[in-house]
């Protein structure tokens, strides 16, 4: 019995170590300094931590919810906010390889990918100089002013992720109490 019960704990803690630690299970450290690309790059960690969370532990019962039975579901709305994340992505030229094509995907590949979509986007953020850097001006394309990204596909992201949270609660299952969102911290 001893050695049954020994091997199960090894088990559980093989498995706790093998499982892939994501981004935006707390909003990154920053040192206290304002600049456009640090504004923005904290939006983005603000709209990671949130969708994490709002994601986090989600089952069949809550990803099939859709309020009266209209509009998307949540699953629908998190494929929504995977396309912002990948729009953010090639609108500013940030070159992410995506783990697999979207059609293939599971819940938790998507939920991933969308979560590292966005890491992807802050580093690019706070890698540029100037954000104008970022708008799109090629000859042949349509010129896309980085403030439409902001008020596109950025707000648009949060905008959902409140939806996915939302849902999750009419659903019966509400975000944990222990998240703090003000903070971007989580009560151990």
């Amino acid at each position: 019995m001893r050695k049954v019960s020994f091997i199960i704990i090894l088990f559980a803690i093989f498995h706790m170590n093998a499982q892939e630690k994501l981004p935006y299970y707390e909003i990154p450290k920053m040192e206290e300094n304002y600049t456009a690309q640090t504004t923005v790059a904290r939006m983005i960690d603000g709209l990671g931590f949130r969708y994490f969370w709002a994601s986090e532990g989600l089952e069949a019962n809550d990803l099939n919810y859709q309020p009266a039975g209209k509009g998307r579901s949540s699953l629908e709305t998190i494929h929504h906010v995977y396309d912002l994340s990948n729009t953010m992505l090639r609108l500013t030229k940030t070159d992410f390889k995506q783990i697999t094509a979207k059609e293939e995907m599971t819940f938790l590949e998507m939920r991933k990918q969308t979560l590292l979509n966005f890491e992807a986007f802050r580093n690019k953020i706070l890698e540029t100089k100037e954000l104008s850097e970022l708008s799109t001006k090629k000859e042949g394309e349509v010129s896309i002013p980085f403030f439409y990204i902001i008020n596109g596909p950025i707000a648009d992201a949060i905008w959902h992720t409140g939806q996915v949270a939302s849902f999750r609660r009419s659903s019966g299952n509400p975000i944990n109490l222990k998240v703090n969102h003000f903070s971007g911290t989580v009560k151990e």
